[in-house]
Protein backbone atom coordinates (compact mmCIF):
# COMPACT_ATOMS: atom_id res chain seq x y z
CA UNK A 1 0.00 0.00 0.00
CA UNK A 2 1.32 3.44 -1.00
CA UNK A 3 -0.22 6.35 0.89
CA UNK A 4 0.48 9.97 0.02
CA UNK A 5 -0.22 13.07 2.08
CA UNK A 6 -1.36 16.59 1.36
CA UNK A 7 -2.36 19.17 3.91
CA UNK A 8 -2.48 22.68 5.26
CA UNK A 9 0.68 24.14 6.74
CA UNK A 10 0.81 26.64 9.58
CA UNK A 11 -1.98 25.13 11.64
CA UNK A 12 -2.73 26.49 15.12
CA UNK A 13 -1.09 24.30 17.78
CA UNK A 14 -4.38 22.86 19.09
CA UNK A 15 -5.40 21.84 15.56
CA UNK A 16 -1.90 20.52 14.86
CA UNK A 17 -2.08 18.25 17.92
CA UNK A 18 -5.43 16.85 16.76
CA UNK A 19 -4.11 16.28 13.24
CA UNK A 20 -1.03 14.49 14.57
CA UNK A 21 -3.35 12.26 16.61
CA UNK A 22 -5.43 11.62 13.48
CA UNK A 23 -2.35 10.59 11.52
CA UNK A 24 -1.28 8.28 14.35
CA UNK A 25 -4.76 6.74 14.35
CA UNK A 26 -4.49 6.16 10.59
CA UNK A 27 -1.17 4.36 10.88
CA UNK A 28 -2.61 2.08 13.57
CA UNK A 29 -5.17 0.77 11.07
CA UNK A 30 -2.52 -0.23 8.54
CA UNK A 31 -0.17 -3.14 8.07
CA UNK A 32 3.10 -1.24 7.87
CA UNK A 33 5.08 -4.23 6.62
CA UNK A 34 4.62 -3.16 3.00
CA UNK A 35 3.50 0.43 3.59
CA UNK A 36 5.18 3.23 1.67
CA UNK A 37 4.45 6.77 2.82
CA UNK A 38 4.82 9.39 0.09
CA UNK A 39 5.40 12.99 1.05
CA UNK A 40 6.88 16.30 -0.06
CA UNK A 41 8.06 16.58 3.60
CA UNK A 42 7.10 20.24 4.03
CA UNK A 43 6.54 21.49 7.57
CA UNK A 44 3.25 20.34 9.04
CA UNK A 45 1.20 17.32 7.93
CA UNK A 46 3.69 16.28 5.24
CA UNK A 47 6.52 15.87 7.74
CA UNK A 48 4.26 14.51 10.49
CA UNK A 49 2.97 11.74 8.21
CA UNK A 50 6.47 10.90 7.00
CA UNK A 51 7.82 10.61 10.56
CA UNK A 52 4.76 8.72 11.82
CA UNK A 53 5.15 6.19 9.02
CA UNK A 54 8.90 5.78 9.57
CA UNK A 55 8.36 5.32 13.31
CA UNK A 56 5.87 2.54 12.52
CA UNK A 57 8.38 0.75 10.31
CA UNK A 58 7.09 1.89 6.91
CA UNK A 59 9.23 3.09 4.03
CA UNK A 60 9.28 6.70 2.90
CA UNK A 61 9.41 8.09 -0.62
CA UNK A 62 9.89 11.82 -1.06
CA UNK A 63 8.70 14.08 -3.86
CA UNK A 64 10.71 17.27 -4.34
CA UNK A 65 8.68 19.84 -6.29
CA UNK A 66 11.66 22.04 -7.22
CA UNK A 67 15.39 22.35 -6.73
CA UNK A 68 14.79 25.50 -4.63
CA UNK A 69 11.93 23.90 -2.62
CA UNK A 70 13.86 23.44 0.65
CA UNK A 71 14.97 27.10 0.61
CA UNK A 72 11.32 28.16 0.52
CA UNK A 73 10.48 26.23 3.67
CA UNK A 74 10.93 27.81 7.12
CA UNK A 75 14.52 27.73 8.38
CA UNK A 76 13.42 26.00 11.59
CA UNK A 77 12.11 23.07 9.50
CA UNK A 78 15.34 22.45 7.57
CA UNK A 79 16.82 19.95 10.10
CA UNK A 80 13.60 17.87 10.01
CA UNK A 81 13.45 18.11 6.21
CA UNK A 82 17.06 16.98 5.89
CA UNK A 83 16.54 14.12 8.35
CA UNK A 84 13.43 12.86 6.54
CA UNK A 85 15.07 13.18 3.14
CA UNK A 86 18.01 11.11 4.41
CA UNK A 87 15.56 8.33 5.37
CA UNK A 88 13.86 8.20 1.96
CA UNK A 89 14.09 4.92 0.08
CA UNK A 90 13.40 6.81 -3.16
CA UNK A 91 13.24 10.46 -4.23
CA UNK A 92 11.10 11.75 -7.10
CA UNK A 93 11.71 15.17 -8.69
CA UNK A 94 9.68 17.32 -11.04
CA UNK A 95 12.78 18.69 -12.75
CA UNK A 96 11.66 22.24 -12.01
CA UNK A 97 14.02 24.79 -10.45
CA UNK A 98 11.92 27.55 -8.85
CA UNK A 99 9.66 26.70 -5.92
CA UNK A 100 6.47 28.18 -7.37
CA UNK A 101 2.80 27.26 -7.00
CA UNK A 102 3.05 25.48 -10.34
CA UNK A 103 6.00 23.42 -9.08
CA UNK A 104 4.12 22.56 -5.89
CA UNK A 105 1.13 21.37 -7.92
CA UNK A 106 3.40 19.38 -10.24
CA UNK A 107 5.01 17.73 -7.22
CA UNK A 108 1.62 16.99 -5.73
CA UNK A 109 0.45 15.42 -8.97
CA UNK A 110 3.49 13.12 -8.97
CA UNK A 111 2.71 12.26 -5.35
CA UNK A 112 -0.92 11.43 -6.17
CA UNK A 113 0.11 9.40 -9.22
CA UNK A 114 2.45 7.33 -7.03
CA UNK A 115 -0.25 6.75 -4.37
CA UNK A 116 -2.87 4.06 -3.91
CA UNK A 117 -4.57 6.31 -1.34
CA UNK A 118 -4.29 9.96 -0.31
CA UNK A 119 -4.56 11.42 3.17
CA UNK A 120 -5.75 15.02 3.04
CA UNK A 121 -5.45 17.30 6.05
CA UNK A 122 -8.03 19.64 4.61
CA UNK A 123 -10.69 21.97 5.97
CA UNK A 124 -12.86 21.44 2.89
CA UNK A 125 -12.45 25.01 1.67
CA UNK A 126 -11.07 26.19 -1.69
CA UNK A 127 -7.31 26.59 -2.04
CA UNK A 128 -5.90 29.97 -1.03
CA UNK A 129 -3.63 29.81 -4.06
CA UNK A 130 -2.91 27.48 -6.96
CA UNK A 131 -1.37 24.23 -5.80
CA UNK A 132 -3.08 24.27 -2.41
CA UNK A 133 -4.60 21.31 -0.64
CA UNK A 134 -7.99 21.70 -2.36
CA UNK A 135 -6.29 21.53 -5.77
CA UNK A 136 -4.47 18.35 -4.79
CA UNK A 137 -7.70 16.78 -3.53
CA UNK A 138 -9.40 17.74 -6.80
CA UNK A 139 -6.59 16.16 -8.81
CA UNK A 140 -6.78 12.97 -6.73
CA UNK A 141 -10.55 12.77 -7.27
CA UNK A 142 -10.08 13.18 -11.04
CA UNK A 143 -7.37 10.48 -10.98
CA UNK A 144 -9.63 8.11 -9.05
CA UNK A 145 -7.32 7.90 -6.04
CA UNK A 146 -9.29 7.25 -2.82
CA UNK A 147 -9.01 10.02 -0.23
CA UNK A 148 -9.30 10.07 3.54
CA UNK A 149 -9.86 13.55 4.90
CA UNK A 150 -8.42 14.28 8.31
CA UNK A 151 -9.83 17.43 9.86
CA UNK A 152 -10.82 17.94 13.49
CA UNK A 153 -14.48 18.84 14.11
CA UNK A 154 -14.91 22.57 14.60
CA UNK A 155 -11.27 23.37 13.76
CA UNK A 156 -10.21 26.34 11.68
CA UNK A 157 -6.91 27.48 10.33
Amino acid sequence: MRIGITGHRGLPEDVAEQVRAGLAAQIETLDTTDLVAISCIADGPDAWWAQTALDAGAKLEVVIPATEYRAGLPDWHHPDYDHLLSKASDVHRTGLIESTSEAHQAGSEILVDLSDHLLAVWDGKPARGFGGTADVVSYAREAGVPITIIWPDGASR
